[in-house]
This record gives C-alpha cells, structure tokens and sequence, in this order.
C-alpha cells in the first residue's frame, strides 16, 4: 500500500499549529539565565533562557524590550513571562517573551542602580555644583499642582521671604508619561530667567518615585543653567535627580528655607550692617578733621616759602657741580682726541703706500721681462716642431720623386689590386695625372 509523504514545510506547520493550540503554551512563566546575549540598538533582542539541565531560544520585541527598567546582562537569572511557538525556517521552537524582571531584585531596584552606575561613571554626579543665590526674586516650582509640595513651598517661602516671586510649572510626578513632562518643564523653566529652581514630590514607594529615577530626567537636571534644588520623597529616599541636582532637600519645607532667606533677619542685618557702616565713617570723619587740623598748622602753609628753600639751594649745588664735571669730561676728551691724532699720524699710511707702490713697479717689470723672455722660449720652440713636422710631411718626400696611386679615391697598395686598362689616379707632390693600365707586371717571391 502506498504511503503519503509529508513535505517538511507541512510538517513544520502542523507542529507550529500543535504550539499554538496548546492552552499550557499561550502562557508560560519560566525561570533561567540569560545566554548568547548581543544587545541591539533600538531593534528586536534574540537570546537564549537556560538552567543546568536544558536550553531554550529566546525573542523579545523592540516595543517590549524597551518596557523592562533594568539592563540585562549575560549570566542574570531573570523571571519572564511570554508564549511558546515554533519558527518554521529553522524548525526550533522557542519562548516569545512579554515581560522580562530580575530574579530576586526588585526590576527597578536593578535598573536604578545600572543608571546610578552609568552616570557615575560618567562623571555627571561629580560636576560642579551650582551655588544658590543669596537672594532670589523669581523661583520655578516644576511640581503637581494638587499636591502638598507646592503648599508647603509657597508657605514657607511667604513666611521666610515674601518678596520673592513663586511660578509653578504643574507637572505629571507619577505615571509613564511623568519622566517627559518633569524634562519638558524643566527646560521650560529654565528658559524662562529664574533665579533658582525646585522639583519635587512627596514620599511614596520606588514605584511612585521612579519618573525622578529616569536618565532623561537626569540629563536634563545636569544641563540646565538655573540652580536646581530637589526635593523627592522623604528624608530617607534618594533618587537620580537627587545625585544630579546642585543641593538636595529633605521635605519640600527644606527646599523652600534653603531656596529663600529670613527677609527679617535680613533686614536686622542690613542695620547693624548700616550702623557698623555709620560709625565707621563718623571715626573716618574724625580722623580726616584730625589730619586736616594738622596739616594746616604746619609750617609750610603758614610760610610757604621755606618749602622750597632747601631745594633752591640744592639745584644751585647740582648747577655748580654740572659745570665741573662738563669741564673735566671736555678736558678729558680733547686729550684723549690729541693722543689719538698724534698715533694716527705716525701710523699714516702715506709711506706705506709710496713703498706698495715702488715694489708693485718693480714687480710689473719682473714681470714683463718673464714674458718676453717665456714668449721666445715658446717661439723657438714652435719652429722647431714646424721644422719636425716638415721632415716628417709626406709632401716633402714627394718632392723627392715619390708619388702614391689611387682608384675610384682608394690608396692602392700593390700590384694585385689592380687589372689591365683600369683608371687609376698618380699624385705627385705638385699635382695629379689620370692614367690607365696598359700591362700588369707583379714580382712574385
């Protein structure tokens, strides 16, 4: 009987479909360490989830990767909610993860302490803190409008300094969109030319807390130009912005003391500062009337003249004492000008320049006289190489009955060369003769 042989397509299908069915599979809570973790940027996570006996493969979506609060890393154990299905290119079946949390760490707990570790090593706790002004006019709040933190501040602020101005930005402090509202009005405020800036909320759980863990908001705390104060939860929470900002406060009430000074005590200052300031002027006063009284007892206001007696006599003094030392320094320099012409003229060059000249005639004779006597040399000589040369000529040896022979411009040298009635060329020492050769005779040895 023949059998139907499934494609591995259809097979794969079938058991995808098997998976999906599965009321056990739609949902699984599952327990394991991450593994073959290589994080991607803004795109979907592929991993594997495994204990000591088993392995399976792991998906987590962009949209819900970028939910979880913590980073996870190669190694953690983690708790992670998701569904089972099979992926058919590759026949493996694996977890499609929902919700991923630390196992045996709050997830926020975890990603508050990865951020406080990224931002320390960042440096952006150690910044240079902003100092508070002294004195501020204008203060932004970027709190909830409804809450106990805005009443507390403008009370405490009435109360201490009321000429200060209080501008509340409402905020979102609680919620997913509270992070980008808390930055949004920040920057808003910090626009807006205030003189110092506090943030905000009441106490609650980390959960409730969390928009002031947010890195966004960190950031935004540590670029902003305006004195920040933050004031978040109670005394014993400390949150990011906490660590960012340029002073902390305990409670809302603290913020606002540190933010505003006393306007009475101030004032009490600014008296006994005036006070201080007064006598200090009268006993300045008194001092200036006291040299005044002096000075003008003294003697040269009363007898101007003698003032400038001493320095009379003096400036006659440093006359006389110009004019004897213009004298002697003239004295001295026309000595030193007569010693000086008398060594130039017995170093003159005139005798010096007669007797150059003398031994440059004698030498210019010298001379003249080696040339005369090396030209003959060099005339004789050249006759005597022209009488050389003219033994030598060939021309004088034909003068002597000597004659050569050519043919067609060729020197002939013997007899073999030549054939019965050849042109043949005889040069003599006064010209040349154009012959042909009757008969041919050669020695033969």
């Amino acid at each position: 009987m023949a059998q139907d042989y499934l494609t591995v397509t259809a097979l794969t299908k079938y058991l995808k479909r098997k998976f999906e069915a599965d009321p056990y599979l739609e949902r699984v809570y599952l327990t394991g360490e991450i593994s073959n973790f290589r994080p991607r940027a803004n795109a979907h996570q592929y991993f594997s989830l495994k204990d000591d006996g088993a392995k399976i493969s792991a998906i987590m979506f962009k949209g819900a990767f970028q939910k979880i609060k913590f980073k996870p890393e190669e190694g953690m154990k983690v708790l992670v909610v998701g569904r089972i299905s099979l992926y058919e290119a590759s026949g493996n079946y694996q977890i499609y993860i929902e919700h991923m949390e630390p196992d045996g760490v709050g997830a926020l707990y975890q990603a508050y302490e990865q951020l406080k570790a990224k931002l320390l090593q960042e440096g952006l706790f150690d910044l240079p803190k902003q100092p508070l002004p002294r004195f501020p006019k204008r203060i932004a709040v970027v709190t909830s409008p409804s809450g106990a933190v805005i009443r507390d501040i403008i009370t405490t602020a009435r109360r201490r300094y009321p000429i200060a101005q209080i501008v509340l930005y409402p905020t979102l402090v609680q919620g997913e969109q509270a992070a980008d509202d808390i930055a949004k009005n920040i920057k808003r405020a910090d626009e807006a030319d205030f003189d110092v800036m506090i943030i905000g909320r009441g106490g609650g759980s980390i959960e409730d807390l969390w928009p002031f863990n947010e890195e966004l908001v960190a950031r935004t705390i540590a670029e902003a130009k305006t004195p920040i104060i933050s004031s978040v939860g109670h005394e014993t929470d400390t949150t990011i912005a906490d660590l960012v900002a340029d002073v902390r406060a305990a409670t809302p009430t603290a913020a606002a003391e540190l933010a505003v000074p006393v306007l009475t005590e101030e004032v009490v200052k600014i008296k006994e500062k005036r006070t201080r300031l007064e006598q200090a002027l009268l006993h300045l006063i008194k001092q200036k009337e006291q040299q005044y009284q002096r000075l003008r007892d003294a003697y040269v206001f009363r007898q101007p003249e003698r003032l400038y007696e001493a320095q009379s006599q003096k400036l006659d003094q440093l006359g006389l004492r110009l004019g004897q030392t213009m004298r002697q320094l003239f004295l001295q320099k026309r000595e030193d000008w007569q010693l000086g012409n008398h060594r130039l003229q017995l170093a003159t060059p005139k005798n010096r320049v007669l007797e150059n000249k003398q031994r440059t005639l004698y030498a210019d004779k010298a001379l003249r006289d080696a040339m005369e006597r090396l030209l003959e040399k060099k005339k004789e000589a050249f006759y005597q190489d022209i009488q050389a040369l003219d033994l030598l000529s060939p021309l004088k040896i034909m003068q002597r009955g000597y004659t050569y022979t050519t043919k067609e411009s060729q020197v002939l040298k013997s007899v073999a060369e030549l054939a019965v009635a050849d042109e043949i060329t005889v040069h003599f020492a006064d010209g040349q003769v154009q012959a042909q050769v009757m008969e041919k005779e050669q020695n033969h040895e």
